[in-house]
């Protein structure tokens, strides 16, 4: 086992596989996701996340080795959500998550030799509380400028699990990549002992 190359700079995803005892190597996708996603402006949550995926495990030349893309879309009602681009933007975005339920699609591809061969997406449903403008203010005090990296404005393993009532789904994807899956995969691969 060499190791599987983590097409991502996301903080979370790489905690979750270093937790997991997942060997790999960091080398972020260079891909222009707003341009992808303006291209599918019909499609879904879910084939979203899973185009994006793909895009990243395809982007990172592997040489051989599995290439992990992973990304995460977040809709409302209908209207997709991108991460915020200035505190500002994150305050309006907590403004219309409040009271109302958010959809979480979490996806996860592997490539090898830019071929993809595996794929996957999980969608976790969090129901948002009601918003106080204190409350914003005091969570983007104390969570900007790091919730800034996040779809959702919130990093649920810091402040941002004060923003929900309730989680319907697994705490991988709410984290930003189904993991249980993955290691699945990985396992079938003989990139993990089975």
């Amino acid at each position: 086992m060499t190791g599987i190359i983590l097409a991502s700079k996301s903080a979370s995803r790489r905690a979750m596989l270093g937790a997991a005892g997942v060997e790999f190597e960091v080398r972020p996708a260079a891909i222009d996701e707003r341009s992808l996603e303006a291209g599918m402006e019909l499609a879904g949550g879910d084939e979203i996340a899973l185009a994006l995926a793909e895009a990243k495990a395809l982007s990172v030349e592997g040489n051989g080795r599995p290439v992990l893309g992973s990304d995460s879309v977040l809709t409302v009602e209908g209207r997709r959500f991108s991460k915020p681009t200035s505190r500002a933007q994150a305050a309006e975005h907590l403004r219309f998550f409040s009271g109302r339920t958010m959809q979480l699609h979490s996806a996860a591809a592997l490539a090898i030799s830019n071929v993809i061969v595996w794929r996957h997406v999980s969608v976790a449903t969090l129901k948002v509380r009601e918003l106080s403008e204190d409350f914003i203010d005091r969570y983007l005090g104390a969570e900007w400028p790091e919730v800034g990296q996040c779809v959702g404005v919130f990093r649920i393993e810091a402040l941002g699990v004060q923003l929900f009532e309730s989680i319907e789904g697994d705490h991988f994807t709410v984290l930003g990549m189904p993991l249980l899956p993955v290691l699945g995969a990985l396992r079938e691969m003989a990139e993990l002992p089975a």
